[in-house]
């Protein structure tokens, strides 16, 4: 009876040394920045970039530079963007999106940028510490900064669906431009991506 006793407890010791070292194993894979690693179906890095040059691409393909530049002499509009809201049933970090609003954005070509409020409120900290410690030939004046044209703001909304261990997650981003004088409306653009997404059962 005993020794019938001690197999069991062996055995159930051995069980559980290989569950244990299962759950501790971990590997890692070093991948491209661009390869597209689609892990939870979730809103990822790939999403982010892809819709991000998706949208500026169309945004900067239509007629409102040219048209500004005309009644501006030349000049190039400037840009800033806005609030991006995530109104999705998952976290989503919108500065990550913003970021490569931006990126996009600049490396058009085809515009002025300005810093965000944020960034703006950093800078304006320095010129008033310019103001009384830099000395007066490098010290930044206020009332100097550059005024944006337009602002790119907009939203992220997803719609699920379940069943049976599938889902079909479907992300809509809606952005537009607007004339920051006039409050008019420039541009209009959405961008939508849907992924099917199927969990197996535990052992399957």
């Amino acid at each position: 009876m005993k020794k019938q006793i001690a197999i069991i407890w062996f055995s159930f010791a051995l069980i559980l040394v290989f569950i244990v070292g299962g759950c501790a194993s971990t590997s890692v894979k070093r991948v491209e920045i661009d390869e597209t690693v689609d892990l939870s179906g979730r809103w990822n890095d790939t999403d982010s970039r892809f819709v991000s040059e998706e949208m500026i691409n169309d945004v900067m393909s239509r007629d409102w530079v040219e048209k500004f530049r005309s009644e501006n002499k030349g000049n190039a509009p400037t840009v800033i963007v806005g609030t991006v809201r995530n109104r999705s049933d998952e976290h989503i970090n919108t500065r990550t999106f913003v970021k490569d609003l931006e990126r996009a954005l600049i490396n058009s070509g085809e515009i002025e940028f300005v810093a965000s409020s944020d960034e703006r409120g950093e800078v304006r900290e320095e010129r008033k510490d310019q103001a009384s410690h830099a000395s007066e030939e490098t010290a930044k004046e206020e009332g100097e900064e550059i005024g944006a044209d337009f602002m790119l703001k907009g939203s992220i909304n997803t719609i699920t669906d379940r069943i049976e261990g599938k889902q079909v997650r479907y992300y809509q981003v809606n952005l537009e431009l607007i004339h920051i004088e006039t409050n008019k409306k420039v541009w209009i653009g959405e961008k939508k991506i849907k992924k099917v997404v199927k969990q197996k059962r535990f052992g399957i």
